[in-house]
């Protein structure tokens, strides 16, 4: 399903950051769009930044599961700061997984940006994560009987016959 992304464009609240970027809505079954104006209210500014496909996996269910579980279901949105010219971020990745927003959040380089997702759209993701979804048995490992108490340490490699320790200390050598 392809999905409309809007970035707003605020003054930044300090003299590091001119602009503050933030993504404020998604809108499902959205046209191509690259960086369109929308709306401006003085210094702020909201675009529609670009329209990317959401899709959805059926490896993926138990994320989806646990994002619709969340009080407040959400789209995550990937941005980068690699623009390519005319356009000031660029928007990487949609997702509705929850895991795989957090794997773009280990880099440190990309901004996620977690959006309110509309009744209708949580309503389409239940019906794939309901229709695909598979529950893994849980399958406790049983404990190997291997006694690993009969070997002893400190002698070294096996094949060569030592009689002594050799984390021993070394002792000098009298001389005769």
């Amino acid at each position: 399903m392809p999905l409309g992304v809007v970035v707003r464009k605020s003054p930044g609240v300090t003299r590091w950051a001119k602009w503050a970027w933030r993504v404020s809505a998604v809108m499902p079954g959205a046209a191509q769009a690259n960086w369109r104006e929308l709306r401006r209210d003085g210094e702020t500014v909201e675009y529609h930044a670009a329209t990317l496909p959401l899709t959805l996996w059926a490896a993926e269910t138990e994320a989806y599961l646990t994002n619709l579980a969340d009080g407040a279901p959400s789209i995550y949105v990937v941005l980068r700061n690699e623009p390519d010219g005319n356009a000031p971020l660029d928007v990487a990745v949609v997702t509705a997984s929850p895991f795989e927003a957090q794997d773009y959040t280990d880099n440190g380089d990309d901004l996620v940006e977690k959006v309110p997702m509309s009744a209708g759209l949580a309503a389409w993701i239940e019906e794939f994560t309901l229709k695909h979804h598979v529950e893994d048995t849980f399958v406790k490992r049983k404990r190997d009987r291997k006694r690993v108490d009969l070997t002893e340490n400190g002698k070294g490699d096996e094949r060569i016959h030592q009689t002594s320790d050799v984390f021993r200390a070394p002792r000098k050598r009298l001389v005769q």
